[in-house]
């Protein structure tokens, strides 16, 4: 059985990180620029930096006999962001490369029978990911995320991730390009403090829009860069069985009021734990946990601990 098979026949729900960046940035003093975290392994102390933030996730599945869902560094590793970088497409592929390699690394240090790990091929927006500057087609988009998700599939991930999908058609696009190489892919969705993604659009008629575009090519979807309570509201009705993930932020501010944010937010940890319960009795297919900006192994450790007492409902 294949490691993703295991993660969709699994009994409870996968265990992701949190906010890598905001963690580096906030906690570990470490600058990142443009919110890059694959400059991170251009360095020893930054990739001794990432080894201990993915060791505490680790922890974390281990503790929830669980297994855990480890992403590459690689956000904005993309085409859409190497101009601003200041990098050329080998170096692109490089940094993908890099952070495949290192993913895999880690993974042969720590998996064992009763740990599996992913390693989850992350593809971020081409734009920014709290609001849409230049609206991609789902033609462009694929054409533009093609160069990035070629380089992780021949590097050997497990799945695609696409995350902080700010409107419908980079999600196909993206969708699209992964289906071409046959690999599992997830695509996930960031909303506002309304509920509604950042070109206005509810999450149902998003998910119904990449269903009917991609034939339901996604393992599933999951909603990541928002707080619990800017979307439990609006997941009502048949097709919330399709949201298999939730990696939600700590803060409750808006996207309009981190981006400007100069002090961390961490919000509260038990109430996250809270609101994730909450989560899990609207969601039946909830398969992966996890943060977003402004959490760490705290927030995460509060979902999970209420998973383990059988609190939580799972499909």
């Amino acid at each position: 059985m294949s490691r993703v098979e295991k993660l969709m026949k699994a009994d409870r729900p996968w265990i992701a990180d949190a906010g890598l960046e905001t963690v580096m940035i906030f906690l570990e003093g470490i600058d990142l620029p443009h919110f890059a975290s694959f400059t991170l392994l251009d360095s020893d102390d930054g990739r001794a930096a990432l080894t201990r933030y993915f060791d505490h996730f680790v922890q974390l599945a281990r503790d929830g006999q669980t297994g855990l869902v480890l992403d590459t560094a690689t956000w904005r590793a993309n085409m859409g962001w190497a101009a601003a970088m200041g990098l050329d497409a080998d170096a692109i592929r490089s940094a993908n490369q890099r952070a495949v390699s290192f993913a895999q690394t880690f993974r042969n240090r720590v998996e064992t029978d009763s740990l599996p790990i992913l390693v989850n091929g992350v593809v971020g927006p081409a734009g920014d990911g709290y609001r849409i500057d230049t609206a991609l087609a789902a033609a462009e988009a694929e054409a533009l995320h093609a160069f990035q998700i070629d380089t992780l599939a021949q590097n050997g991930v497990d799945l695609i991730s696409a995350v902080t999908m700010t409107y419908p058609a980079q999600a196909i696009g993206i969708a699209r390009a992964a289906t071409r190489h046959g690999l599992p892919h997830i695509l996930s969705f960031t909303v506002e403090t309304d509920g509604r993604l950042p070109n206005g659009q509810s999450l149902s008629s998003a998910i119904a829009e990449v269903e009917t575009s991609t034939g339901g090519s996604p393992l599933f979807y999951m909603v990541n860069c928002a707080h619990p309570t800017h979307f439990s509201g609006a997941l009502k009705g048949d097709w919330v069985q399709r949201i298999g993930g939730i990696r939600a932020n700590a803060s409750r501010l808006s996207h309009a009021e981190l981006d400007i944010a100069t002090e961390l937010d961490d919000g509260n940890p038990a109430e996250f734990g809270v609101l994730y319960r909450e989560l899990g009795g609207l969601l039946p297919n909830l398969r992966v946990i996890g943060g977003c900006c402004g959490s760490d192994h705290r927030h995460v450790g509060a979902a999970v601990s209420s998973f383990a007492s059988g609190r939580l409902r799972h499909g």
